[in-house]
């Protein structure tokens, strides 16, 4: 592939990190804090490709001839197979593939929640907010203590477990989308969640004894003994 080629797909390629960090359809692939450097990365990618255009093109009666662009067309043809190059740089402009959901929680065991030495009280509110890796650790490694007697929020997609029964999801990342991890809870009792798998819900409930194996990775399964539910609109950062 001609330099003048490479500078097209670099200042597309740029072009397209520019725009994904320009809106939130970044956040479908990397953490909330990575969009400066994504929006840094881009700027000097198209700024590489202009800078490379012009000085091809620039007039120079000194510049040899064998240097010239038209030249290099002449002295061979470059393989059309660097062009290929471009298919996903297109993609990424036209097509917005979907954050990792459903079908990545069925096919990856859930992730195994770290433990700490200490586990502090529940923030103040009732119900209140939790996240699903707080929700599991607290109740794996901490035995629930800190989680006796509290009604909690936990928000997720819906995703089949292993006995076909509900469970509660979400992506864990890292740095970017391809470190996501599944995190997953179980939901019994109350009423029942009828809608389908990769809906976006909020689930209210208590803390549930009840814990199974991941037959993925035979990691520990938290369960959430459900009050009610309600289906939500999926949230602008749907990675945790």
């Amino acid at each position: 592939m001609s330099k003048q080629a490479q500078a097209v797909v670099l200042l597309l390629f740029g072009g397209a990190i520019v725009k994904a960090a320009s809106t939130d359809l970044y956040l479908r692939y990397v953490k909330e804090g990575l969009r400066p450097f994504l929006l840094l990365t881009g700027a000097f990618l198209v700024a590489t490709a202009l800078f490379t255009l012009w000085y091809e093109y620039r007039p120079s009666p000194d510049r040899p001839s064998s240097d010239r662009p038209d030249a290099h067309a002449h002295a061979h043809h470059e393989p059309r197979v660097g062009w290929l190059l471009l298919l996903p740089v297109i993609a990424l402009l036209l097509v917005a593939p979907p954050a990792l959901g459903a079908f990545t929680a069925g096919q990856s065991g859930t992730l195994t929640a770290a433990a700490e030495s200490d586990y502090g009280p529940l923030p103040e509110g009732d119900p209140v907010p939790v996240g699903l890796l707080d929700y599991a650790s607290r109740s794996i490694y901490d035995d629930a203590r800190s989680l006796a007697g509290r009604r909690v929020q936990l928000t997720g997609f819906l995703s089949a477990g292993p006995d076909g029964g509900p469970m509660l999801a979400r992506i864990v990342v890292s740095c970017c989308a391809a470190d996501g991890r599944p995190i997953k809870i179980g939901l019994t009792g109350g009423p029942a969640v009828d809608v389908p798998s990769g809906t976006w819900i909020q689930v209210t409930g208590r803390h549930s004894a009840r814990r199974v194996k991941d037959p993925v990775n035979q990691a520990d399964i938290a369960y959430l003994e459900v009050e009610q539910w309600q289906p939500i609109t999926p949230p602008k950062q749907q990675y945790e």
